[in-house]
């Protein structure tokens, strides 16, 4: 090997890559920043038209549902005007009320509504409720008007029977609806809500709603629960809004929500189509300590300023040690063997609560929106596949940034992910677009297609191990999983693998840097069957001791054990006329650079340099 200096601490080993891309990627990375808060997305290079999204992984995915706000609301839902002459005026006098209309039922401290009208409520009642039980074809609008009404012992609001029911916010005004901590049974439902609806109900309007419970929900529904519009503050024991078939966020709304459990939860146990949550705009600000936001089935956001905190935050992640690593199975640093529970002696799954950000038994779907997220388990969570087409993402977590049981597609986006146990995980990772910069406790990206356990079968060569088999072998599982990076630009900090694939792994374009540490069963590439870069620019810097490279390639890569560097070492690489090809300093301590490029072909000769000292190699 040709060389222009001496230089004995780099050593050249898997250079034997055919072939180059035009493509034209010149970077000098990287800084780890603070997320731009403009609400601008990278752009992305998904097509949001009505039907579905398909994710594009090595294997067939069940495609994504996409619904349009033309379809989850009505213009009767976006209304909020209203006829004062026509309407039917209840005045609250503290302990009783007074209407002027025959469809008005008062008994005491308890308002009945009976036909279909609109309704002026104003006033205060101190220990009473508004029940409406109207004709099943009824459609009933509520006009909260400066009216505060509380039940010592059921719902402030209970809607029995209608077909509809439009509760409007009076523009100006503030109004309170709230139990005052107990519930007594006054027929065959469990009232467990200060506004208890078993039909659909929607809120709407430009006033002020105060919804607390102190020892249950806040908000249950039955059926659809609508908001188009308001400023609502809930406070409740358990669920801040409960709905069995969907809730439904879009307008100018305004919902601050402190829960004991969830902050908005839908599930419907008799029906897995429905309790789903669909938000096309508005703004949420969550205390759950639980989830955030829980649906049964799938879970789509179009545009939003969503800011959650759950279970108190990332600082009570379950999977965090007191070394800083995870020790959840699998990870790098934990000391569990194959098998045991991540779960600490007095909590089990069954048992433990979920403390998601966002969270669907089915698919989610993100198309835009401003999202901060701090979590005590997974930010995002899908029990299937997760797609993200843009928004801007500041995510801290306790366990995984974004975990998908199927496939996650991120096709846009910016993420500034400062705290999490994995970033990204899911069986298929697949990256077409977006800017992601990652720190994590564990891997990077993990593709998790099989049991991760090291020292099995199949294990390194010893030192830059580049074909199959890789660490793990598939002693303990199927290597089904896989890694696709196609565009897009990463940043990932972490202290397990960098890139981890049970499975494949493929880098066929955009910008990825992996920065990882020297200590521990660690390593910047980790796959079972094959590592691939068809295109884009790699550059990752880690330890020695489990180093894997890529196994086949179409343009030049140079895997280079470099000594032990400190962080911030300047690495740079040019070509033989002195052009830079790309330069950057790793934040972490490195032993190890691996580097590829559209500009690297095979058979050239190229300048390394790592701090002070410089070299020539050849990808050969």
């Amino acid at each position: 090997m040709k060389k222009t200096a001496v230089f004995m601490i780099f050593l050249l080993f898997v250079c034997f890559l055919a072939g180059c891309t035009t493509a034209d990627v010149t970077r000098e990375t990287v800084s780890y920043d603070a997320v731009d808060n403009s609400g601008a997305a990278v752009g992305s290079s998904a097509v949001q038209t009505e039907g579905t999204v398909a994710t594009e992984t090595a294997t067939e995915a069940e495609p994504l549902r996409q619904a349009t706000e033309d379809g989850m609301f009505t213009a009767r839902d976006m209304r909020t005007d209203y006829n004062e002459t026509d309407s039917v005026k209840i005045l609250l006098n503290g302990t009783s009320a007074q209407a002027d209309s025959d469809s008005v039922k008062i008994s005491d401290n308890v308002i009945t509504l009976t036909q279909e009208a609109t309704y002026i409520v104003s006033g205060t009642l101190t220990d009473g409720m508004i029940i409406v039980n109207a004709p099943d074809t009824a459609k009933l609008q509520i006009v909260l008007d400066g009216a505060d009404i509380t039940s010592q012992s059921s719902a402030a609001l209970y809607i029995l029977e209608a077909d509809k029911v439009f509760v409007t916010l009076a523009q100006g005004t503030t109004n309170t609806l709230a139990n005052g901590g107990a519930f007594t049974a006054i027929d065959e439902n469990n009232i467990d809500a200060a506004v208890f609806s078993k039909q659909d109900l929607t809120l709407n309007g430009t006033g002020r709603l105060t919804v607390t419970s102190p020892v249950g929900h806040g908000i249950v529904c039955k059926d659809d629960l609508v908001l188009t519009g308001g400023t609502y503050a809930v406070q409740s024991a358990s669920h801040g809004m409960d709905a069995n078939d969907s809730v439904r966020i879009a307008g100018l709304t305004e919902l601050a929500v402190s829960a004991g459990k969830d902050g908005i939860h839908c599930e419907n146990t008799e029906d897995t189509s429905r309790g789903f949550v669909y938000i096309a705009d508005g703004q949420l600000n969550v205390d759950a300590q639980g989830d955030g936001i829980s649906a049964g089935a799938y879970v789509q956001i179009e545009n939003g300023m969503l800011d959650l905190l759950c279970g108190g935050g990332s600082e009570n992640g379950s999977k965090a040690s007191s070394d800083g690593y995870g020790y959840y199975m699998g990870g790098a640093h934990g000391g569990m063997r194959p098998g045991e529970s991540p779960y600490t002696a007095n909590e089990t799954e069954e048992n433990s609560t979920s403390m998601k950000g966002i969270k669907a038994v089915g698919n989610i779907l993100i198309n835009g929106g401003c999202f901060s997220i701090d979590s005590a388990d997974d930010a995002l969570h899908s029990d299937a596949s997760l797609a993200v087409n843009g928004g801007t993402f500041e995510i801290e977590s306790g366990d995984d940034a974004v975990h998908a049981e199927d496939t996650l597609t991120v096709s846009g986006g910016i993420f500034r992910i400062t705290e999490s146990y994995e970033g990204l995980e899911a069986l298929h990772v697949v990256v077409t677009d977006g800017d992601i910069r990652l720190k994590a406790t564990d891997d990077g990206i993990n593709a998790a297609g099989g049991t991760d356990a090291s020292g099995t079968a199949g294990g390194r060569d010893g030192m830059f191990g580049g074909g199959p088999g890789g660490r793990h072998g598939n002693m303990f599982g199927s290597s089904d999983g896989s890694i696709v990076i196609s565009g897009g630009t990463l940043y990932i900090h972490s202290s397990g693998d960098g890139l981890d694939a049970n499975g494949t792994l493929e880098i066929a374009g955009g910008h990825t840097t992996v920065v990882g540490p020297t200590q521990g069963d660690t390593a910047t590439l980790d796959y079972d069957v094959s590592g691939t870069v068809t295109g884009g620019t790699f550059i990752g810097t880690g330890a020695l001791g489990m180093a894997q490279s890529f196994s086949d390639s179409a343009q030049g890569v140079l895997a280079l054990r470099v000594g032990e560097q400190s962080a911030g070492t300047d690495v740079m690489l040019k070509d033989t006329d002195g052009n830079v090809i790309l330069s950057f300093e790793p934040e972490l301590s490195f032993a190890v650079v691996i580097i590829s490029s559209p500009e690297m072909v095979k058979g050239e000769t190229y300048i390394l340099a790592v701090g002070s000292e410089s070299g020539e190699f050849t990808a050969n």
